[in-house]
């Protein structure tokens, strides 16, 4: 069992570019139906271009690019999370010396090739579309000359300015996936060498990934994400960010999980090793509802203008106000529900209609977390945002699978790999 690979077949992956055909057919749908005003505020749009010319017809056309933008930004933001977070679950169970892990953990290692592209597409997006995702980025903000001069955002002008953004943007992800590389030839080589030399020196990497990781995951969502309303900061928003992330990862590691076992790989891999992962999603799904109520509570009670105008475009506008409630239900009440008892963390049906449950959900977390702040009124959903989602599936999908197809998929010479057959709860 510990000689097995995945074998990526034809048939897979006609599966993955069919997904992605159908999702670039769904895009091209939403974006026609945009730009003639047949969805969301589109029509008011239309209106406004017939009653005023080819002024409004362009501000029409901006509209629609910029919501173009906001979900490419929302699933490069939501997708590279995921990555990081495969390489986060590989390195906190290295750090605890973890044994019943020993055999999956080489799917969610997997996650971290994403990062190259990911962060190829981030930068893309950003120098395309970056003037329209960030306010930030408008230079008449800091010229105390111009109508546009804005003291608070001039305040935070050392930090939030575009050469510094990008440095930090590509430092992030470039030592994550260093990192990642660095872990994964030192588990190859076990797989050769044997011994335990490499496990220990994998363990001190994971450390200090783990180090790196409590910083960058924060700073990157502050960066990435409570940047695009740049009035507004939440002390606890990196801490939130990241928990939206860990449940999808987990998520998306269990699913995969499921997939290879319904494949006939990793016999090892039983109902125990299923349970503990679903009970990191249940106590992570539990997590990530505390902190939203927390950070949800400290604005409401205090009722401060500038600080709840956040959640008032996302609670009070009429566009918004549904994913607010979905939000919940998705990421906190199913989950919880579902997952309460032994037997749902033990089979693969409840296990597979929760983690698609809990991306969807997390995945609208993210949504409600760009779209308000770049759209604002001229926001939707629709075609478009479904169809760019399974683009990037798709191609997340093929490197993890492809990536998958060329390892042992059990680290052959891992010191916990007996611990982990004999694993009971």
């Amino acid at each position: 069992m510990t000689e097995e690979k995945y074998i990526f077949t034809p048939k897979t992956k006609k599966n993955l570019v069919m997904l992605a055909v159908a999702g670039v057919i769904a895009v091209v749908l939403g974006i026609v139906l945009m730009q003639s005003g047949g969805h969301g505020h589109g029509d008011a749009h239309g209106a406004e271009a017939a009653a005023h010319g080819a002024e409004a017809a362009a501000h029409g056309s901006a509209v629609w690019l910029k919501r173009v933008m906001a979900g490419l930004w929302i699933n490069n933001v939501f997708f590279i999370g995921v990555a990081l977070i495969g390489l986060f679950f590989w390195s906190f169970n290295y750090a605890a010396q973890a044994g019943w892990s020993a055999p999956i953990l080489r799917i969610p290692m997997a996650f971290s090739n994403w990062l190259p592209l990911g962060l190829i597409l981030m930068l893309v997006v950003f120098f395309v579309g970056g003037h329209d995702i960030f306010h930030w980025t408008h230079e008449g903000l800091y010229d105390k000359a111009s109508p546009e001069y804005d003291p608070i955002i001039d305040g935070k002008k050392e930090y939030l300015n575009t050469p510094f953004f990008l440095i930090r943007m590509v430092v992030y992800v470039v030592v994550w996936y260093l990192f990642a590389k660095k872990m994964q030839s030192l588990s190859l080589k076990e797989d050769l060498e044997g011994g335990h030399s490499y496990w220990h020196k994998i363990r001190v990497y994971a450390a200090l990934f783990l180090v790196f990781f409590g910083i960058t995951s924060s700073t990157s969502a502050w960066d990435w994400v409570m940047s695009i309303d740049t009035h507004w900061f939440s002390t606890l928003f990196g801490w939130y960010s990241m928990s939206s992330w860990l449940v999808s990862g987990v998520a998306m590691t269990i699913l995969l999980v499921v997939y290879l076992k319904e494949k006939g790989y990793l016999p090892m891999v039983n109902s125990n090793h299923l349970h503990d992962l679903g009970k990191f999603l249940f106590g992570f799904s539990i997590f990530w509802a505390y902190l939203w109520v927390s950070q949800f509570l400290l604005y409401y009670y205090a009722n401060i203008p500038e600080e709840v105008v956040y959640y008032w475009e996302r609670w009070e506008n009429g566009l918004y106000h549904g994913f607010w409630f979905l939000n919940i239900i998705l990421n906190f009440v199913l989950p919880f529900l579902v997952l309460m008892t032994r037997d749902s963390k033990r089979h693969n049906i409840f296990l597979k209609m929760v983690c698609v449950i809990v991306l969807a959900g997390h995945w609208i977390d993210f949504y409600l977390g760009v779209e308000p702040g770049v759209m604002k009124e001229n926001g939707g959903f629709g075609f478009y945002e479904i169809g760019i989602t399974m683009i990037y599936l798709s191609a997340f999908l093929f490197i993890v699978l492809n990536s998958l197809s060329k390892i042992r998929l059990v680290p052959k010479n891992h010191p916990m790999l007996q611990e982990s057959e004999h694993h009971h709860i």
